[in-house]
């Protein structure tokens, strides 16, 4: 959202996303009246967004540290003190401050870092203070955690699941995953880097609108602002070492060996942080950002002499859908090396020029099978982009939709088209035919897949057998999930759920742990098997089977389900006591009732179960 004023664009901030546990963590911790916490981790993670979103309402006091006035005492300080004060006095007069605020505590002066410190120590004041990782900060302020003054909360970059919704709201829409994807990595959990390059690619028209949601395709736009957090570690005085640098970045998104490169200058490179050296001693520039930045800085025939072509990329490819392959055939599905699949579906390729259909095909079955259900769609769709008629794409592609429900896109990806049988399978399933999906399957050949999905369909005793007799290691997750259904044993689903997750089937182990909760004779272990697959269903981006119809809300009485729907669309706790003419603490002890039944911790859940659940029982 911007306004125009004399030609200028102000930029209003993102709506707050994600981080539900961290707000809930600094929420409580102010409401329990403690001394504070602190916040820290990289530049750009979000630090201060969190705690402003923290102390909205509250009425908190803000102090910021900035690099200008580090020398000047109490300047952090200035708008709340008097001219001339001493560290005793100003300790005093903030007495009354009941919460404050410090922002960019690493660039406090001497003189407000003390102050902190001292009001950490012997005040009343509840704190909040942020501070970034690796930047040097006054040592009354690092005290704070290293002498177990304040408790920290350490950031992590926000995960991608997460930073995908950021971008969705940024963006004004849905964004395919492969972008969102491809943004996430780029940005390496900079939030201010992700705002500013999808801000240039909406500028440069690059984000199309494709099958309802929002694609990028293209080189990365070079921004003001990615050369000034990413290029300035790139200028290197030695010659050699700017020739490794740029060696490196028109190679990508192959690597280079050591011998091919000035070993001193790659230690040197090494040790800055700049370039990364693997198990195979193979190197990569060590930030996605970086090859972009050096390839802009060159000429135009230069570039266009050293980059890397899809036609070079072929060998490296086939490797990789090889790998890929390998991998779901031992049902060993975690998170793939795909570099070059990446960058030909991303910059690669030629606009007229597609990944290849085979490639394609691998990918969307190993995301499919990893629970990524829209990733899987769009592998299979830029697949089907250069080869319309190619039926493993439109399998994978049927596959994928069958399992989010999509059942036009389903029915369309195989309109016209002889549909295999584990299609017609989910096909049915989706139909709600289960009676006809099992039939399809038990009139096929055991191939491990196709077997198991009688087992994510509720008949275990179909194919348990057949899946125990499948030679090797390599089906024995599924045929421990198999035989834990048939024997009703809720432990044991459990714990082939794990050996699943283990694996990186998070569906399947969603499922597992799903089917697994009406088993129980232990409430509290129900609860936690619910808890799991929730987990691990909000990790599979939409998915909707039959095994997670379980993850209901039918068990909750009116009043819970009437609360936690609006809790869902986002209202506080006082607007559903204002609504509902009940009082805040009656709301809230429904919705801890709520959770404690559900096995769920926050409101984050809350969206993905109301979307298949039953009608509450009377209260």
């Amino acid at each position: 959202m911007t306004f125009e004023r004399d030609a200028k664009t102000l930029e209003l901030p993102w709506p707050f996303t994600g981080r539900d546990s961290e707000l809930e963590l600094l929420r409580r911790t102010l409401a329990a009246e403690r001394h504070g916490v602190v916040v820290t981790g990289p530049a750009g993670h979000g630090k201060t967004r969190l705690v402003t979103e923290a102390v909205r309402g509250t009425g908190c006091a803000k102090v910021s540290g900035t690099p200008e006035t580090r020398d000047i005492p109490f300047a952090a300080f200035a708008h709340l003190l008097p001219e001339a004060v001493s560290l005793h006095r100003a300790v005093q007069l903030l007495a009354g401050v009941r919460t404050l605020l410090v922002d960019d505590a690493h660039l406090l002066d001497d003189s407000s870092a003390a102050l902190v410190h001292q009001l950490a120590v012997h005040g009343r004041t509840r704190l909040l203070v942020v501070a970034t990782d690796g930047a040097p900060a006054p040592g009354a302020v690092s005290r704070l955690w290293t002498g177990d003054v304040l408790p920290r909360l350490a950031l992590e970059p926000l995960p991608r699941e997460e930073t995908a919704q950021l971008i969705a709201a940024g963006a004004g829409g849905p964004v395919e995953p492969l972008t969102a994807h491809r943004l996430h990595h780029l940005c390496q959990g900079d939030l201010r880097l992700l705002r500013d390059l999808l801000a240039a690619v909406r500028e440069r028209g690059e984000l199309s609108l494709t099958s309802d949601e929002l694609t990028w395709r293209g080189p990365v736009p070079v921004t003001a602002a990615v050369r000034e957090r990413i290029g300035q570690a790139l200028h290197r005085d030695c010659a050699e070492e700017r020739d490794a640098l740029d060696r490196l970045a028109f190679s990508e998104p192959l690597p280079l060996d050591l011998a091919d490169l000035d070993l001193r200058a790659l230690e040197r490179l090494e040790a800055d942080g700049l370039i990364h050296v693997d198990a195979l001693s193979e190197v990569r520039l060590a930030h996605p950002l970086h090859g972009p930045v050096l390839r802009a800085g060159a000429g135009q025939l230069r570039a266009r002499r050293m980059s890397r072509t899809p036609a070079e990329c072929a060998s490296a490819l086939a490797a990789e859908r090889a790998d890929l392959t390998d991998r779901i055939e031992r049902t060993d599905v975690h998170e793939p090396a795909g570099r070059v699949g990446d960058w030909l579906a991303a910059e690669g390729a030629a606009p007229n020029r597609a990944v290849p259909a085979d490639y394609a095909t691998v990918r969307a079955r190993f995301a499919r099978l990893r629970g990524e259900l829209r990733e899987a769609l769009s592998w299979a769709r830029e697949g089907l982009r250069g080869a319309p008629d190619d039926l493993a794409c439109r399998t994978e592609l049927a596959l994928a939709a069958a399992q989010l429900c999509e059942v036009a896109t389903l029915d369309e990806a195989l309109a016209g088209h002889p549909a295999p049988r584990q299609a017609t399978t989910w096909q049915r399933a989706a139909h709600g035919d289960i009676a006809g999906a099992l039939e399809s399957i038990t009139e096929g050949k055991g191939e491990a897949y196709a077997l198991y999905d009688a087992v994510r369909l509720g008949a275990p005793h179909l194919v348990a057998d057949r899946l125990a007799q499948l030679p090797g290691e390599d089906a024995a997750p599924l045929a421990r999930h198999a035989d834990a259904l048939v024997r009703q044993d809720g432990p044991a689903l459990d714990r082939a759920a794990e050996l699943l997750e283990r694996r990186g089937l998070l569906l399947f182990a969603a499922e597992a742990h799903a089917q697994a909760v009406p088993l129980h004779r232990d409430p509290r272990a129900a609860r936690t098997s619910r808890s799991r697959a929730m987990t691990l269903a909000r990790r599979c981006q939409g998915a909707r089977t039959p095994a997670l119809s379980g993850l209901v809300l039918g068990e909750l009485t009116a009043r819970q389900r009437q609360i936690i729907t609006l809790a869902a669309a986002g209202l506080s706790n006082r607007q559903i006591a204002d609504r509902l003419t009940l009082s805040i603490r009656t709301v809230g002890n429904h919705l801890y009732s709520a959770y404690t039944r559900l096995g769920a911790n926050d409101r984050g859940a809350l969206p993905w179960l109301l979307d298949d659940a039953p009608a509450a029982q009377p209260a």
